[in-house]
């Protein structure tokens, strides 16, 4: 009879981000590209290493009797781990399967001696930032191996995923008005779609100069806002714009955004990949006609102003506890209800994420094939792919540029509407 596989607890942050991919592909993608080609052997053992040394990475999402798991996948299935492709990563890689596993793959695709490398997970698995963090210890490990090829990286045993720290830093009376605070979601707009369905995946970019990040910066000390407000108003004014909807200007409307609870810890890399992240919704009286950033950045920092001031994060993370209180099927029912609401009424608020600095020095030195350190040209990510009613726009920077990244399936979506918002969005940009 075979052995029971090894299964560890999946908290309730996992869970929830697992059966999103019912309403969008969550899966997270940091693309890499070198000026060189990498040892590709050497990458592929780091890829296998990295698995070996931290179970849920060679696990499966399950549901066993009834309870979520990471349940741990024999060896000889992490073969799919590393891929290598001949041409260009213009497209987003193929989505991960969390349900089978394992929770990360590398894929390096050779064109032409310029190595460009995907490091690829499922928001089940971590978050944005836990990515990062995955991204960095694939280098890593492949440096490691590089430098003495027994090189393995220390082993993390079954760490603790839960957001157990950060509501410990709350007493029973904060977590008992949180409950009182906390509010459901309202959709009153959608980003514009052509039909729903299924479509293509497709990604699109727009990577503004060093400058236009200086220009941000600048409006807004004016104005006393963060870069991030900055980015939110914009995002608002392209959405209002697209949409062409003549109920919109000085009507309430909400866009969904994130915070990283790592914050909350007193340092950004205190846990290895994992998911602390949360979406809140940012709610603005939009504008009439012919608005710019100047009209509303006062607006939109006060708004998000508000929103850090009331204990940010706490209410969504016992909103997901309490749910998974009641076991799976009362998971299941209030994804159920969730569906039926986007398709009942059309509408999903569109979401914005400022994934914040890359910075090159988390992922450098980078032994070439030949012997040579490569030169890192970019890195960006490909985030997850979104169809009707969802819509998502991302913002990262790297060595200054700031690229705005919208990844969604065309034929629902129209493509050249969403480069159209993209082009919207850098437009209201100073």
């Amino acid at each position: 009879m075979p052995a029971t596989p090894v299964r560890h607890p999946a908290p309730a942050f996992d869970v929830f981000n697992v059966l999103f991919e019912r309403i969008y592909d969550p899966t997270i993608h940091l693309l890499f590209t070198l000026d060189g080609e990498v040892d590709e052997a050497a990458m592929r053992e780091a890829t296998q290493r990295l698995i070996a040394a931290n179970p849920y990475l060679g696990s499966r999402f399950a549901v066993v009797d009834g309870l979520p798991v990471w349940e741990e996948i024999p060896p000889e299935q992490w073969e799919g781990a590393f891929v290598i492709v001949a041409g260009t990563a213009d497209d987003p890689p193929a989505p991960l399967d969390v349900w089978h596993g394992p929770q990360v793959r590398v894929t390096l695709y050779r064109d032409g001696g310029r190595d460009r490398i995907a490091v690829t997970c499922h928001h089940g698995f971590c978050d944005a930032h836990g990515a990062a963090t995955l991204a960095e210890q694939v280098f890593a490990a492949y440096r490691g191996i590089m430098d003495d090829p027994a090189f393995r990286p220390d082993p993390t045993g079954a760490y603790d995923r839960s957001t157990d720290r950060i509501l410990a830093l709350y007493s029973e009376e904060e977590r008992r008005q949180a409950r009182d605070a906390e509010e459901p979601f309202v959709d009153r707009w959608r980003f514009p779609n052509e039909t729903t369905g299924r479509g293509t995946p497709r990604v699109v970019h727009r990577t503004l100069p060093p400058e236009r990040l200086a220009r941000a910066k600048e409006l807004g000390r004016r104005h006393g806002a963060t870069v991030n407000d900055v980015l939110i108003g914009a995002f608002f004014l392209a959405l209002m714009r697209i949409r062409r909807d003549p109920s919109d200007p000085g009507s309430p409307r909400s866009i969904l955004t994130s915070a990283d609870l790592r914050r909350h810890l007193g340092d950004l890399d205190a846990c290895p990949p994992m998911n602390l992240s949360v979406a809140f919704d940012l709610p603005l009286v939009l504008p009439g006609e012919g608005a710019g950033l100047a009209d509303i950045i006062g607006d939109v920092a006060a708004a998000t102003a508000r929103r850090k001031a009331e204990n940010l994060g706490l209410g969504c993370i016992l909103f997901y506890e309490d749910l998974m209180a009641g076991g799976m099927p009362a998971v299941e029912a209030f994804f159920d209800t969730m569906l039926e609401r986007y398709q009942s009424s059309g509408q999903k608020n569109p979401v914005f994420s400022n994934l914040g600095i890359i910075d090159p020095d988390e992922y450098l030195p980078v032994p070439g094939k030949a012997g040579a350190d490569l030169g890192l040209c970019d890195v960006r990510y490909l985030p997850c792919v979104c169809r009707p009613y969802g819509f998502l726009m991302t913002a990262a920077t790297f060595r200054g540029r700031m690229t705005l990244t919208a990844a969604y399936e065309e034929g629902p979506y129209a493509a050249a509407t969403v480069e159209r918002f993209l082009a919207y969005v850098d437009a209201y940009l100073p």
